[in-house]
């Protein structure tokens, strides 16, 4: 989890990893500190040896040579002080903690000590005064190493087994967030991302967790909504002694009715657990009643031994046929209804299906919303899942709206004028865009609405295209590279480039708008890192997609 943010895979790309001791560094380096004082940039520049690496004295070369030369553990801080002053560890651990903590009265003294430490080890006052110094502007930065290490081993071992087995390591990482359904959701996406198959539950195959069949991820009973372990337990003790279930009917005569009850049995079959049998949700909802009251009477003859000699060796195939009403099945957006209402999402389809690609080009996921700062403008892309209304101090109604994307959710607030002017469009299950403002309260991120349409209305609209890249900073050495390549396709295209360090885009002079071919994006993907390239509608009023 350490490094499955948007922000630290962009960061992984720069830094191109190649060892563990890499990936320990990146989980030191993102954090608050580090990344808004230029120390990130300052490391990647010096490990692809674009920047030259000192050191002021020596005897720094073999405590900092794993780092690059910059101080980004407590440990390291620790050492300097042990080997060029002669500071025991006690010692070193007072001085880690009073740099941590910047007490002025507290580092005086310990300068006085390091000094003399220093000088009885032939190290000159300048150069001692200087190595202070840098330890106490890092201190502040630094991050323990050990526990960095406990999370880059975490994160390798992860890393493996996504790589080398992937249907079984996403089959586990979904079972241990099964209560989470934003994250449950996200980690689908991924599967699908990474072209594994998410089957919907079935009563013939599913386990309680999330299992693996045939290359294929088959959802957990344990998943579904009112389904409790003992009715799991039982349906999986069934199956095993007698086979798969052949029909509704079936299943109902052989598992404990105590246990698998109706509010069991209506929730699977809204999640279409009882799909691989052939048969409609609508007639087995309709049907479940009667099918029930059968097999309540036929388990209670069972157990009172009215049953003749010929039913003990078996059910014949007339007495397991369903019999149900011949109505009509759901329609599609129904079934999917049915799905979130018991699973917590969609399984057969999505809402926003249709809508994935316009959305990956032109909107920000909730997931990516983590990233951006308080005040950055987005274009959000959703369906209204929820809606809360309030009335302001004027007596005005205004909106808490929940927006569920193919990653997770999100709240936005839409204030009355807004609201007013929406209220057709602002109706449960409809799918949306929405443009406005990151506000940031404490740890919980929403969007304050500004604009409101029809998601359907604008992916039919048309608009001038775009490019769109994402860059950490204006001292990028790959920004020369990145302009070299817009002048060799001249045209009317613009460009905007978004600098994660300023939280700010620019569009690019005229001159170099450029003409949209297959090859300069290739090109630029290369340059850049796969999903730092994007072509899109401009703006209208400004960036939309960050």
């Amino acid at each position: 989890f350490q490094l499955e943010s948007v922000g630290m895979r962009s960061l992984i790309k720069e830094m191109q990893p190649t060892s563990l001791a890499d990936i320990v560094a990146l989980v030191a380096l993102y954090r608050p500190g580090p990344l808004g004082s230029g120390m990130v940039e300052d490391y990647i520049a010096r490990k692809h040896r674009r920047k030259e690496v000192e050191y002021l004295h020596p005897t720094l070369e073999p405590i900092l040579a794993e780092t690059h030369g910059i101080i980004l553990y407590q440990e390291q801080v620790m050492q300097i002080a042990s080997d060029l002053a002669g500071f025991s560890l006690g010692q070193a651990d007072l001085l880690r903690r009073a740099m941590g903590k910047k007490k002025p009265e507290v580092i005086a003294a310990q300068r006085e000590q390091f000094m003399a430490g220093a000088a009885g080890k032939g190290i000159p006052a300048d150069a001692a005064g200087r190595i202070f110094d840098l330890m106490a502007h890092f201190a502040g930065y630094g991050f323990n190493k050990s526990h960095s290490a406990a999370y880059a081993l975490v994160a390798y071992q992860t890393a493996y087994l996504k790589a080398n087995y992937p249907v079984e390591y996403m089959a586990a990482l979904i079972s241990s967030v099964m209560e989470n359904t934003d994250k449950v959701a996200l980690y689908i996406e991924e599967c699908r991302r990474m072209g594994i198959e998410i089957l919907p539950p079935d009563i013939n195959e599913s386990m309680v967790d999330f299992s693996v069949i045939g290359g294929k991820i088959r959802f957990g009973l344990a998943a579904v909504k009112n389904v409790g372990r003992g009715a799991i337990e039982n349906i999986i003790a069934t199956r095993k002694e007698g086979g798969n279930f052949v029909s509704l009917t079936d299943f109902c005569r052989r598992v404990d009715l105590r246990v698998v009850n109706k509010k069991v049995l209506e929730s699977l079959i809204k999640c279409g657990a009882f799909g691989s049998l052939g048969l409609f949700r609508a007639r087995m909802l309709a049907g479940l009643d009667e099918i029930l009251e059968t097999a309540q009477r036929y388990q209670q003859e069972k157990l009172s031994g009215q049953h003749s000699l010929l039913e003990l060796l078996g059910p014949d195939k007339e007495s397991q046929e369903d019999k149900l009403p011949q109505v009509p099945e759901f329609a599609a957006d129904r079934l999917l209804a049915l799905e979130k209402e018991t699973v917590g999402l969609y399984i057969s389809g999505h809402p926003l299906a249709p809508y994935s690609q316009f959305l990956r080009e032109h909107t920000v996921s909730s997931k990516e919303l983590q990233e951006l700062g308080d005040g950055d403008r987005v274009i959000l892309g959703g369906i209204l899942v929820t809606g809360k209304q309030i009335l302001t101090r004027k007596g005005e109604p205004m909106l808490f709206a929940t927006l569920e994307d193919l990653t997770g959710t999100v709240e936005v607030v839409i204030f009355p004028r807004l609201f007013s002017e929406n209220r057709s469009l602002l109706v449960e299950d409809t799918c949306l865009l929405i443009e406005g403002m990151v506000n940031w309260q404490e740890t919980e991120v929403k969007v304050i609405a500004d604009r409101i349409s029809a998601l359907e209305s604008q992916r039919q609209g048309k608009g001038a295209k775009a490019l769109y890249l994402r860059l950490p900073s204006r001292e990028e050495a790959a920004l020369d590279q990145v302009f070299a390549l817009l002048r060799q396709y001249p045209g009317s295209n613009p460009v905007y480039i978004y600098f994660r360090k300023e939280r700010a885009l620019h569009q690019v002079p005229d001159h170099l708008a450029v003409e949209l071919r297959g090859e300069l994006v290739e090109a630029l993907e290369s340059c850049l890192g796969r999903g730092e390239v994007a072509v899109k509608e401009g703006p209208r009023s400004g960036p939309g997609r960050r």
